[in-house]
């Protein structure tokens, strides 16, 4: 199964903060992230300087990806902390996965 759309987590240094996105690139938009933080960008990825991927699902359509990122911004941080643990337990940057 190919899988062009992608919900993805990304956190702070800290893991303090986590931003909910979607893409069809996600190497192109980690890339971003990391930029946004090094010129302090008034994004909220770039502010709280969130560029570490530590979650991502994939989908075959935009509609379902899209579907599922505003599913995961509904929940309580408890939820998505349960969320990113069961799929990386050590809360690891997965950026290397995806560059």
């Amino acid at each position: 199964m190919l899988y062009n759309h992608f919900v993805y987590i990304v956190t702070n240094a800290y893991r303090t903060t986590l931003y909910i996105g979607v893409t069809n690139n996600t190497q192109k938009r980690l890339e971003q992230h990391y930029f946004d933080s090094q010129n302090a960008k008034k994004s909220f990825a770039g502010k709280y300087n969130c560029i570490y991927l530590i979650y991502y699902e994939g989908f075959e359509s935009p509609k379902d990806a899209i579907n599922r990122e505003k599913e995961l911004k509904k929940w309580r941080r408890e939820k998505k902390n349960n969320l990113i643990s069961n799929f990386n337990p050590k809360w690891e940057a997965l950026n290397n996965q995806v560059i």
